[in-house]
């Protein structure tokens, strides 16, 4: 299965810096929270200098949502979002191990970080691109919406949308679980020097992963003239 950004997605938001990563043979059993305590540790340090607001990497964010007509503060990109969560509480949710570890790394380097499960995604292709409008999205309560047509989605070629406004909100039907065994790991950033950032985000993902399951990531940047990540499709855990 290939991963890519649409090229009205790349040539409408020439910004964009993002990579992927694929791992198979993960599940719900590690203990990832020491780990997890150290990356928001972090993003807590960096918030006692001042609100997520104020982060460029943030505000990068917010000035895309804005050119493609969303209210940055009603619409808020993923990182966003868990890093106000814990500066108002001090700590992140924990869902599953997976989950927490790439929470806890988004909110370390202040840049979505979005987890899959690969084996909830109908191939041959995972497309970042403007919705047609049919799009079946699934919510976290099992509902089922469409996006708009033009909103940036994640789309299978099944016609399932697994991302709503982009970075704003993933789907409920790809979620890592506890049956998860392979997935899929988006990161991406707007602002300047985020192509940095986001080899540093998955370079941080792939160790911690490698380190808590028999796993070997791959990790891919994923720049204008290289911008298709391949799934090892024979990875597959029973």
């Amino acid at each position: 299965m290939l991963f890519r950004h649409a090229e009205a997605v790349r040539s409408a938001h020439p910004g964009l810096a993002a990579g992927a990563l694929h791992a198979s043979g993960v599940d719900a059993t590690a203990d990832v929270g020491a780990r997890v305590a150290e990356y928001t540790a972090r993003a807590l340090t960096r918030l006692a200098d001042g609100p997520e607001s104020h982060f460029p990497e943030v505000l990068a964010w917010r000035r895309t949502f804005a050119r493609m007509g969303l209210r940055p503060t009603q619409y808020r990109c993923a990182s966003e979002s868990l890093l106000r969560r814990l500066r108002k509480e001090g700590s992140l949710p924990r869902i599953h191990p997976v989950v927490d570890l790439c929470n806890a790394v988004s909110v370390a380097y202040a840049v979505p970080v979005a987890a899959l499960d690969a084996d909830r995604i109908t191939g041959p292709l995972l497309e970042v691109r403007p919705a047609h409008g049919d799009e079946e999205y699934t919510t976290f309560d099992g509902r089922t919406e469409h996006p708009a047509p033009g909103e940036v989605t994640y789309a299978d070629a099944a016609g399932r949308a697994h991302a709503r406004r982009w970075t704003n909100r993933q789907s409920g039907h790809s979620a890592v679980r506890d049956g998860t065994r392979r997935v899929l790991v988006v990161a991406e950033a707007m602002h300047e020097g985020g192509a940095d950032t986001v080899a540093r985000t998955l370079e941080t993902l792939a160790e911690e992963l490698a380190a808590h399951w028999p796993v070997t990531p791959i990790t891919a940047l994923l720049p204008p003239d290289a911008p298709e990540f391949t799934l090892d499709d024979d990875a597959r855990v029973p």
